[in-house]
């Protein structure tokens, strides 16, 4: 077997399974560098090689470790599109993981897709190869202008980090920026709803007076600090010192595009629209929740 440089294949090779399992995606992912890219944002990271020689593993790891049932129907065949979705599951991102692989396994690794995150996950090498950038509205426009549809987060690390109790529940906190986005760009908004990624953990609170108090947002673009529970070394704080996620169920569906002018004229209320989105999405999340019989089994 050929020598590796990656110190997470080492790593995997002394751990029992399934935790070697997802020790030996996130290296398939990260590439051959685990820590941190340097320089600037890259938008040519994209890599469609990288993408088809990992997808064929790391597609059927996650899927089925999470039962995951991913619905695309609603996904435009072509062109730009702003996919807004509810974000679960702590900085593991597991919806994101399993959205993204299910993009490529349908409309294939040539097809170009971007996905918005935090600074420091768009900045990690395999991440960046998937199409993660650096949440901005610049990166957006980049992405729309080469023909790629983007999947965005509005709720950021408020949404993700919501207590478990909250997992049927769409947070987005206020933020209607990608309201603005959408409309600038002429693009339609395409909902994407799941459920799931909150049982992946016991998370019980944000802790945003905490991470205020600590000044978070100023040092990392943090604003909570939040506290879960979870394998292997039971309670964790911003998902440290690190945990092993819940093999919950997790479904996913998107949901019919929304053309704003047409829906609401010429010139669209960010007001109008956002609660319009929220409450579309939170219908869909409803009947998602409807569907589950048990926490963590689904």
């Amino acid at each position: 077997m050929p020598a590796t440089r990656n110190p997470l294949v080492h790593l995997a090779r002394r751990l029992p399974a399934p935790v070697d399992g997802f020790v030996q995606m996130a290296a398939a992912v990260l590439g051959d560098t685990a820590g941190l890219a340097t320089g600037d944002d890259n938008f040519e990271a994209w890599d469609p090689d990288h993408i088809a020689r990992t997808l064929p593993v790391l597609n059927p790891l996650l899927s089925s470790y999470f039962r995951s049932e991913v619905r695309l129907e609603n996904v435009p065949a072509t062109g730009p599109a702003l996919l807004v979705g509810n974000h679960s599951g702590g900085t593991m991102i597991v919806d994101t993981f399993l959205f993204t692989f299910a993009f490529y396994e349908r409309f294939g690794p040539e097809r170009r897709f971007h996905q918005l995150a935090h600074d420091i996950a768009a900045r990690i090498p395999g991440l960046r190869r998937y199409g993660t950038l650096v949440a901005s509205h610049e990166n957006a426009q980049r992405a729309f202008s080469a023909g790629a549809p983007v999947l965005v987060y509005p709720g950021g690390d408020y949404e993700t980090f919501r207590p478990s109790w909250h997992s049927d529940q769409v947070e987005f906190g206020g933020r209607k920026g990608f309201v603005r986005l959408a409309v600038e760009q002429g693009v339609p908004i395409v909902p994407v709803v799941s459920i799931g990624g909150q049982e992946t953990a016991l998370f019980l609170t944000r802790a945003q007076h905490l991470a205020r108090a600590l000044r978070l947002d100023r040092l990392a673009r943090i604003k909570v600090l939040p506290i879960s529970i979870g394998p292997p070394f039971g309670v964790n704080v911003l998902d440290l010192p690190g945990r092993l996620p819940l093999p919950a169920k997790i479904t996913i569906e998107v949901l019919p595009p929304i053309d704003l002018r047409q829906r609401f004229g010429p010139d669209p209320d960010p007001d109008e629209v956002y609660d319009h989105v929220t409450s579309v999405m939170q219908a869909a999340l409803d009947r998602l929740a409807d569907e589950r019989t048990l926490p963590i089994l689904g």
